[in-house]
C-alpha cells in the first residue's frame, strides 16, 4: 500500500477547453450534416477528457521509492525536501531552475516540491514536482527516508 499517492488530474478549465471540440466540429460539419457534427463533437470532447484523465501523472511513495510520472528513485537517495508556493514557486520553476533538474510540472498547480538527489553518480541535482498536497508529499518523503546514523 502506498504511503502517499496523488494523481495530478487536469484542472476544470482544461475540461472546458476540451468541450470546445463540440462547437468546432459542428461548425466544420454543419454544411454536410448537423447531426454528424454534433455526434463527432461529443465523441471528440469525451475522448479528450478521457485522455486528460488517463494521462494525468501519478506521484507515489511506495516500496521504498518515489515515483513521479514515469521516473522512479529510491528514497534512500533523496536528501532535503522543500515546499514552495507563490512567488518562490515561480522562481523555482523559472530563474532559479537548474537545467539538470528532473521536472514534473503542471502549469495549473502552483505549489512545487524540491527534492534533493544525494546520489553522487546521478547528474540530476534535484527533482522539482508540482503537487496539490505538497506538505503531505514532503512529510511522506521524510518519513519514508531511512534513519540516518549519527557518529
Amino acid at each position: 500500500m502506498p504511503e502517499f499517492r496523488e494523481r495530478l488530474h487536469p484542472s476544470p478549465w482544461l475540461h472546458l477547453v476540451a468541450l470546445l471540440a463540440l462547437p468546432a466540429s459542428m461548425l466544420v460539419l454543419a454544411p454536410v450534416s448537423l447531426p454528424a457534427g454534433v455526434a463527432t463533437g461529443v465523441i471528440l470532447s469525451g475522448g479528450l477528457i478521457v485522455l486528460l484523465w488517463a494521462l494525468a501523472p501519478v506521484i507515489e511513495i511506495a516500496d521504498g521509492a518515489l515515483r513521479a510520472g514515469r521516473a522512479r528513485i529510491p528514497i534512500h537517495l533523496l536528501g532535503s525536501v522543500e515546499v514552495t508556493r507563490g512567488e518562490e514557486a515561480r522562481q523555482a520553476r523559472g530563474l532559479s531552475l537548474d537545467a539538470r533538474a528532473w521536472l514534473l510540472l503542471r502549469g495549473d498547480v502552483d505549489p512545487v516540491v524540491r527534492i534533493e538527489v544525494t546520489d553522487a553518480d546521478d547528474p540530476t541535482p534535484y527533482w522539482l514536482i508540482s503537487s496539490r498536497r505538497p506538505e503531505e508529499l514532503a512529510l511522506a518523503i521524510t518519513s519514508a527516508a531511512p534513519a540516518q546514523e549519527h557518529p
